[in-house]
């Protein structure tokens, strides 16, 4: 706690901060000497000198480590005697903040209003004992003042981003109003094609896009959510799964950054009355390109989009990195090896299919081998692929296509999806003349994807003679490992989740925290869970007319299947993820 001796009103100093670390023990005497004596006149230079000490990365002698900045920022709210804050730019509400106070009232007292409410505003300030500003903010809000602190680094940053944004959703609003012409309703839907937006290229629009695409590759989302309300545009970001409200867009602005974006993926800004799909190349922060799949669909409101983000590093990953463990690897391993057969991943939208696939093709990859994919659309562009799209418009499907590629002389095949019976009979057909065949299913476990194929149309001596195996997958959360703890195992609940094989319990179990590394939900990164049934000779005899699923999927456990829940188990005896989250992504049948 900061000592009555402190001026009331006064920045901070170098020579302050460093006294009052080595005085709380922080730090030892000689350490901060030796910053002081380093950085000579460091005061008069713009940088904040929180900064100058987190530079220098010192180590606090209370618990040996680093003293980086975020952890300064912590010690400084605590010697202050004002609370600390974190700026997660996911959970502000960033136009009502720039309508808060000026963007130069903000930059001269190096201030940020967090968040607004009728009671009070929450003021983020890395300057604890500076007060000047608070009589006029408070007579211009009209409402009390509650002083928080943050890190300088975070507050300069998010000032310049939100009021420049700001600043570019303003101007951008402003032209898009006179141009006008823009959806309110639904009975006006059948009139969105008749006309253009004038502004997708405007300077202003450019800028709220590179905006929206950076962050979004900052924030590790997989999808952005564009969706039209009946006066704003909601823009959301799927992160680790789960969507997030980023920034709510005036209506006609919402337009505009539709249109930007699809004229980007090269779609027909005119036709805003069908569904189409687009790509974008671009590139990340640091340099590394990714690519973006566009998929536009008419609703009461107006054009939504998803951009799926698709990051071609996910091509590199192993298999341990995708979650599959050992005894999976093998089993996986030992299906797609084989020189002909079909291998099938099942599992929901978002369930890492395509992943698994792409890594899986990538794996097999050698210059003596043509690898051959029709996909709609194209999701990920690798060059060791010899890779084509579903066309419907030129009746380009996925079983002309496979029809197709087969005069290509193709070693192995990836079909995108199987979805009717004429694509199954061609996947058939390519493994009867000697190709390994790989394809999605859209099932929710290993056992259905035979039955499904059944309900197709495929006869069941085909299947037994083609069909080497199939595996479920699902995505769980990973514990953040910067946070997670030790918890106490409730025997009810694992055996729940373990049934009916009664797996040992295990020696401890971690439950999510929250911290800075995870935005406080206590879950950073996903990884696979995987159900994986081969056709042995057991299995074979169960595929006939008579097939009954829940028979085909007990002789599969009896067979050394594990179900999804049980690999979900494995990963939560490893302390990777929690019984709730298998719970969550897992099918009721595996109970």
């Amino acid at each position: 706690m900061a000592t009555t001796d402190y001026r009331p009103d006064h920045p901070l100093t170098l020579r302050e901060l460093c006294n009052a670390l080595a005085d709380t023990g922080e730090i030892n005497r000689e350490d901060a000497e030796r910053v002081l004596a380093a950085n000579l006149g460091a005061e008069s230079r713009s940088r904040h000198p929180l900064e100058v000490i987190a530079i220098a990365g010192l180590t606090s002698l209370r618990d040996g480590r680093t003293l980086d900045l975020e952890r300064l920022t912590r010690w400084l709210a605590e010697w202050s005697g004002q609370p600390y804050y974190h700026i997660d730019p996911l959970k502000i509400d960033a136009p009502a903040i720039a309508r808060a106070m000026s963007y130069a009232f903000a930059q001269r007292h190096h201030i940020l209003a967090v968040e607004l409410t009728d009671q009070e505003a929450l003021i983020a300030s890395a300057e604890p004992f500076k007060a000047d500003w608070e009589a006029n903010l408070r007579h211009v809000l009209q409402r009390p003042l509650k002083r928080v602190v943050a890190n300088p680094e975070a507050i300069r940053r998010y000032t310049v981003e939100f009021y420049q944004l700001a600043s570019s959703v303003s101007k951008a609003g402003g032209q898009q109003g006179r141009a006008g012409g823009n959806l309110h309703n639904f009975e006006q839907l059948l009139d969105l094609g008749q006309g253009t937006s004038h502004d997708a290229n405007d300077q202003h629009v450019v800028k709220i896009v590179d905006w929206l695409l950076q962050y979004a590759f900052e924030q590790r989302a997989s999808d952005i959510h564009i969706e039209p309300r009946r006066e704003v545009t909601r823009v959301r970001f799927r992160i680790d799964g789960v969507l997030h409200n980023v920034y709510e867009f005036p209506e006609q602005v919402g337009v505009a950054v539709t249109s930007r974006l699809k004229i980007l993926g090269r779609l027909n800004v005119a036709e805003k009355r069908r569904p189409q799909d687009g790509r974008i190349k671009t590139r990340k922060p640091d340099n590394s390109e990714v690519e973006l799949r566009l998929a536009t669909m008419p609703t009461a409101f107006g054009e939504k989009m998803v951009l799926r983000i698709f990051d071609p590093e996910v091509l590199l990953k192993s298999f341990e990195q995708l979650g599959f463990s050992a005894e999976d690897q093998e089993r996986w391993h030992t299906m797609t090896s084989r020189p002909h057969g079909i291998v099938l991943v099942t599992g929901p939208t978002g369930s890492g299919k395509t992943t698994t696939l792409y890594s899986t093709l990538k794996n097999l990859a050698s210059p003596d081998l043509n690898i051959c994919t029709i996909e709609d659309p194209i999701e990920m562009v690798e060059p060791a692929f010899n890779q084509m799209q579903v066309q419907h418009n030129i009746d380009l499907t996925f079983a002309s296509g496979v029809r197709a590629l087969l005069r290509q002389d193709p070693d192995i095949i990836m079909i995108g999806e199987i979805r009717d019976l004429e694509t199954a009979e061609m996947a058939v057909q390519a493994a009867l003349t000697g190709h390994l065949v790989l394809s999605t299913l859209h099932t929710n476990d290993a056992p259905s994807a035979f039955t499904r194929l059944l309900e197709l149309g495929i006869p069941p001596y085909l299947i037994r003679a083609t069909v080497i195996g199939a595996m479920a997958q699902r995505l769980v959360r990973l514990l953040c490992p910067h946070c997670k703890k030790p918890t106490n195992l409730e025997e009810d609940a694992w055996t729940s989740l373990t049934r009916p094989w009664k797996a040992p319990l295990p020696k401890r179990i971690y439950q999510p925290v929250g911290c800075l590394e995870c935005r406080d939900t206590g879950y950073l990164g996903r990884a696979g869970v995987y159900e994986i049934l081969g056709l042995s000779r057991a299995i074979a005899g169960q595929i006939n007319d008579r097939c009954e699923l829940e028979q085909l999927r007990l002789d599969a456990y009896k067979d050394g299947m594990k179900s999804l829940r049980l690999s979900g188990a494995q990963k939560v005896a490893a302390g990777l993820t929690t019984i709730e989250e298998v719970l969550r992504v897992t099918p009721e049948s595996q109970r």
